[in-house]
């Protein structure tokens, strides 16, 4: 998940400005408040850990949990960085939680679910680890067609390097997208009262159109694989091609695509 952050992360205000709904919305549906013990699986560079470290406040504490160390690593110096002391840190896979049985009140994951290698054990491992009538709540990406910032690039590059259909189930941004797919997941792993809603937002920054394709061509690993499957000559093609399908999203120098995204929650059965 690493490459995928980073993307975004490259976008100026990322958090502040483009990503926050999903923070906010995923804090609002796991009733997020003061003096809890948040358990933050795959958090990435920093989100939701250091919104919610706020939300909890002095006598709440966060989890901030990553596969990738890197990530961790990034995420501890800038709460160190803002002085932030209600934060804690462990490099761990979301299906292998190293916690004991109840010992938060609500596990998070935002943008990280599409990733686990195995969705239905770690959504088993995330209810394990909170309290009885706790909640967990997942964001993850809504349907490719409505979220652009992605799809615009990568269907022009599938179309040129003909890369085959992937598979539905595999790790992928999109993974999650079909309605109740991962609310079916988490009602399997034993959650009651699972809902999913519909967020819809902006990615909106100040760049223009030759940043966005530097940014998505070279943070991405993904997308630097599909390309290193094409010809030097196709190049200029697929770069113009994206250009015309994206020229809408760059106004005034302003880039501004649309984005979907789907907010999962449950809650734990009382024994």
């Amino acid at each position: 998940m690493a490459n995928f952050v980073a993307v975004l992360g490259q976008i100026p205000n990322a958090d502040r400005t483009n990503l926050r709904p999903l923070t906010v919305a995923l804090v609002e549906e796991a009733r997020v408040g003061t003096g809890q013990k948040v358990l933050d699986i795959g958090g990435g560079s920093g989100e939701p850990s250091l919104t919610i470290s706020s939300v909890v406040g002095p006598t709440g504490s966060v989890m901030c949990t990553d596969p990738v160390a890197g990530m961790v690593e990034t995420t501890q110096a800038e709460a160190g960085r803002r002085g932030l002391t209600n934060i804690h840190f462990r490099q761990c896979s979301a299906d292998a939680l190293p916690f004991a049985d109840r010992m938060f009140d609500v596990a998070v994951g935002r943008l990280s679910a599409m990733f686990f290698v195995d969705p239905l054990t770690a959504v088993r491992e995330a209810l394990r680890v909170i309290v009885e009538d706790g909640y967990v709540s997942f964001v993850v990406w809504g349907p490719k067609d409505a979220n652009p910032f992605f799809s615009t690039i990568t269907d022009v590059i599938d179309r040129f390097a003909g890369v085959p259909r992937q598979d539905p189930d595999a790790p992928d941004v999109f993974r999650f997208a079909a309605p109740c797919k991962l609310g079916g997941i988490v009602n399997n792993a034993g959650a009651r009262n699972v809902t999913e809603r519909t967020l819809n937002f902006q990615i909106e920054a100040a760049i223009s159109f030759e940043q966005y394709w530097q940014m998505r061509t070279e943070m991405s690993e993904t997308l630097r694989e599909k390309m290193a499957k094409l010809a030097p000559a196709q190049l200029p093609s697929v770069k113009q091609a994206v250009a015309d399908l994206a020229r809408r999203y760059f106004v005034r120098g302003t880039m501004r695509f649309p984005a979907e995204a789907l907010i999962v929650c449950g809650r734990k059965s009382a024994i």
